[in-house]
């Protein structure tokens, strides 16, 4: 079975979806738009793509894309620890650039800003990319920022360890297809989850709150809700919310009957269950 991911190889979705599907086939993709791609047109079953840092928080493309792409679906969701390292060339270690993917240099603006201030910042689609980049162009005064997977796979000197800010550093992964199985994995179960998509018919006063108390009497609990827009105007969004634990046939089903009959647009994305893995 051919499982994509965003790549490419050495990447921190790699590292993920190595440990999630440990016998079957990885396919690297350039970016999270050619992963939702793959999956819709059939080139993979399968796709591992990031969906939120304890950092930097959500990662935006990915909730767009899952709302774009109407078929798609969640089966399963790993948590990962992230560890961030600043890897130079052996043959030139000097640098005045560090390139890395724009979440890995949010999740060390801190560390850079105190230590490297002055040194110019590019992003990457990739740290692994960016790594691969260094790797390749030892003519060039740059430094990547990426883990030690990656460090050891293009022959780089890892010059300082764990650069980013904050040591309890996670990412959150999917699993998306075009089915609604959830996903069984053999690591660490932390919980499981329901995700839905919510449009509201229009933005009026107390609309939201009519969303909201369609599970608050119900004694649901939301463990994320997020607002993105539309792209068709100011004050227009949908709604990503996570509805925590497990999913009751009847009092869920009408939950979203009920979000329906008040003129929601509800997409239900998929019931999962959540896993810790290692790095």
């Amino acid at each position: 079975m051919k499982i994509a991911y965003l790549g490419p190889e050495a990447s921190f979705t790699q590292l993920a979806a190595s440990q999630i599907f440990e016998n079957e086939t990885l396919v690297p993709h350039s970016s999270i738009l050619d992963c939702f791609n793959a999956v819709k047109n059939g080139e993979v079953k399968k796709a591992v793509v990031p969906l939120e840092n304890s950092i930097e928080g959500t990662v935006s493309m990915t909730l767009d894309y899952l709302y774009d792409f109407k078929n798609i679906s969640i089966e399963a969701e790993v948590v990962m620890p992230i560890a961030h390292h600043l890897l130079v060339n052996k043959e030139n270690p000097e640098f005045d650039t560090v390139i890395s993917h724009p979440q890995a240099l949010a999740q060390c603006y801190h560390s850079l800003d105190k230590n490297f201030k002055d040194y110019t910042r590019k992003d990457f689609s990739s740290t692994a990319a960016a790594a691969k980049y260094v790797s390749e162009n030892p003519d060039k005064k740059i430094a990547a920022i990426a883990n030690s997977y990656a460090a050891n796979l293009y022959d780089l000197k890892i010059l300082k360890k764990n650069i980013h800010d904050f040591e309890q550093n996670h990412t959150r992964f999917i699993v998306i297809s075009l089915t609604k199985n959830s996903l069984k994995l053999k690591h660490k179960l932390i919980g499981e989850k329901t995700s839905l998509i919510i449009t509201l018919p229009e933005d009026h006063a107390g609309g939201l709150h009519q969303v909201l108390s369609v599970f608050a009497w119900r004694k649901m609990n939301l463990s994320k809700i997020e607002s993105r827009t539309l792209k068709t105007g100011l004050g227009n969004y949908f709604f990503y919310i996570n509805v925590a634990n497990e999913w009751h046939p009847i009092l869920s089903e009408n939950a979203l009957a009920e979000l329906r009959s008040i003129g929601a647009e509800v997409r239900f994305l998929g019931h999962y269950e959540e896993y810790l893995v290692k790095d």
